[in-house]
């Protein structure tokens, strides 16, 4: 949970110098994905939320959802169709993500080097990337030693 404290805390504050809103409904959501540990659906969030919020609707779970990806504070896994708070929102390069397939488990990786030599590639082909999604699905280390 104190890791939740300081995601929320910097996130506020670099939504405060950007001059853009952190209102209590994307606080909340940003709360419940950072504390869910793992992929949260846009569904699961809205049940979570109407328990605080009844007038909460799924527009407003997906409005805040778009906000906080925009602002880098979330990341939407492709793969899940599910939602995962960023582990480090002040970097603003291409990220990668580990996901645990028995467990759900997910870690944010930024390697850099890849996004750029994928994004060259792609030039060379007359291709402009717009956005990479990179995903890998496996077994984080606990689920491999429970599977020993």
């Amino acid at each position: 949970m104190p890791q939740t404290t300081a995601l929320i805390k910097q996130a506020a504050n670099q939504c405060q110098s950007r001059g853009v809103r952190f209102t209590p409904i994307r606080r909340k959501v940003l709360e419940l994905i950072a504390h869910s540990g793992g992929g949260l659906k846009a569904y699961d969030l809205l049940d979570q939320l109407s328990t605080e919020h009844a007038a909460a609707r799924p527009p407003t779970v997906y409005r805040a959802l778009d906000f906080l990806i925009e602002q880098g504070l979330v990341h939407r896994i492709e793969s899940q169709n599910a939602y995962v708070a960023c582990a480090c929102p002040e970097h603003t390069h291409g990220f990668q993500l580990l996901i645990c397939r028995v467990c759900g488990y997910v870690e944010e990786l930024h390697l850099d080097d890849i996004g750029s030599q994928l994004a060259t590639k792609a030039a060379d082909k007359g291709f402009q990337v717009e956005r990479q999604t990179i995903e890998l699905q496996g077994l984080c280390a606990r689920c491999q030693s429970a599977a020993e």
